[in-house]
């Protein structure tokens, strides 16, 4: 639904923020103020913003050679910058993949590591952002690198190296002797035929999940012990927010269900991948399919049947609420408690938000060539686009921001309001709009080859 812009020396799209105020006074007061952070002085390649939006890297080339520049500064150059170009979930490390010489190295705040044959695709940093794990091959032997240290030799590493939330432990598939089985906090499981590509912490890091076949048939393993053995388990494996609670996709023969705390729910023609806990663990969310008709299954129960179901279902934060996007014929809406909105032609993917008070339910939708936000089933000021995913609420609730364009150009609204005109905010790029306070946000922005930190007071606090 968005519409990618590309500035003329960023081969990557971005879009912008307004943010709407939920107060009566329709022209708050507002500051803003802009501090350079990094001047783009080589056409990027691939662009970056940190977590927090605070910092920017990107992979250029010049002279048929690549390399990372980081918050400005240039980086060593490289043959080839691999993979996994990352920053940690706390901002304050970057790491990537690069080949030299035939040889392939991981690079972690501009230091080298060891080199090796060959790295994996993922490089992965803990919650926290303190530790380190990537997979390489050194002749014909796979074998993780966990925090500088080299881990046991196998005949392969599967795709899924996982931190637990606290980040104290460690979970990886491998493959050895035509067995595969999954290492945790460094000791072997059980050996199986095969195991999926997905595993799973519960949220308190305790337990760990996953699937496994034996002989043609598949079951979940959850911290060791073995379930009920199906045709087929799917990748989607979910915990509760309390970890008391396990939920997963089983295809049984030409019937698709859930088995949700071991018990086996209805069967289906077909069963979306999403699968939703409620903040208080309570409640459960899916969407799935009967014949020509889809529809939600809430706490167990049939929703009103639509022609077609969106991707997107979210519980309010007090669980209290839900919503998700349906379709009747060739026409959108969004289905509040169990009551359609008005129909429109598309709605933005992954835009339903509620409020943290839950009070208030915001998403972006399509009209003609004009989108829009609708806030409690308003609709408000039509743009060229909005950002699908931008809308981010401030923690009162009384503000709401999203990304939006109009002519080709990309500002900040506050109120009926417009800010400053940038080339691009970088959204697209992994940054985002982060609340500093109740009335205070920042966003990275493009401007003349120069990345500037945006900071934006709102109200009048």
């Amino acid at each position: 639904m968005f519409k990618k812009i590309i500035c003329i020396f960023i081969a990557v799209s971005f879009v912008f923020i307004a943010a709407l105020s939920f107060a009566e006074e329709k022209n708050p007061d507002r500051k803003s103020s802009e501090k350079l952070i990094a001047d783009i002085k080589f056409s990027p390649l691939l662009f970056l913003a940190s977590p927090d939006s605070r910092r920017v890297a990107y992979i250029a080339e010049n002279e048929k050679k690549k390399f990372v520049v980081v918050d400005g500064e240039k980086g060593k150059d490289y043959d080839f910058i691999a993979s996994g170009l990352l920053f940690s979930p706390d901002s304050k490390h970057i790491a990537y993949g690069a080949q030299k010489d035939n040889k392939f190295v991981v690079v972690v705040d501009g230091i080298e590591g060891k080199t090796y044959d060959s790295i994996g695709s993922a490089i992965v940093f803990s919650p926290d952002g303190q530790r380190l794990c990537y997979s390489v091959r050194a002749g014909n032997k796979g074998f993780v690198v966990l925090d500088g240290m080299e881990g046991k030799k196998y005949d392969g590493i599967g795709t899924s190296l996982v931190f637990s939330p606290d980040s104290k432990r460690m979970a990886y598939g491998v493959k050895s002797d035509n067995n595969c089985f999954v290492v945790v906090d460094g000791r072997e499981g059980k050996k199986y035929d095969s195991i999926s590509s997905s595993i799973v912490f519960s949220p308190d890091s305790k337990r760990v999940a996953y699937w496994a076949q034996l002989g043609g048939k598949r079951f979940l393993v959850v911290d060791g012990h073995e379930g009920k053995h199906y045709d087929a388990v799917g990748n989607t494996i979910v915990f509760s927010p309390d970890s008391k609670r396990i939920a997963f996709l089983v295809l049984d023969g030409n019937k698709c269900f859930l088995v949700i705390d071991g018990q086996e729910g209805k069967r289906y023609d077909a069963v979306g991948k999403t699968i939703l806990f409620s903040p208080d663990s309570k409640r459960t969310m899916y969407s799935a399919q009967s014949g020509k008709k889809r529809f939600a299954v809430i706490d167990g129960k049939e929703e009103k049947y639509h022609d077609g179901m969106g991707t997107t279902t979210v519980f309010s934060p007090n669980s209290k609420r839900f919503a998700y996007v349906a379709q009747k014929e060739k026409k959108y809406s969004v289905v509040i408690d169990g009551k359609d909105g008005k129909l429109f032609d598309a709605i933005g993917n992954g835009s339903l938000v509620f409020s943290p008070d839950s009070n208030h339910v915001a998403y972006s939708a399509q009209s003609g060539n004009k989108r829009f936000v609708v806030i409690n089933g308003k609709e408000e000021k039509q743009f060229d686009d909005i950002g699908n995913k931008s809308l981010v609420f401030s923690p009162d609730s009384k503000y709401l921001a999203y990304v939006a364009q109009l002519n080709d150009k990309q500002f900040v609204v506050v109120g009926a309001r417009e800010e400053k005109f940038y080339d691009n905010i970088m959204i697209l790029t992994m940054g985002r709009i982060v609340f500093d306070s109740l009335d205070r946000f920042h966003y990275l922005a493009v401007m003349n080859k120069g990345v500037y930190l945006v900071s934006v007071k709102i109200g009048n606090n």
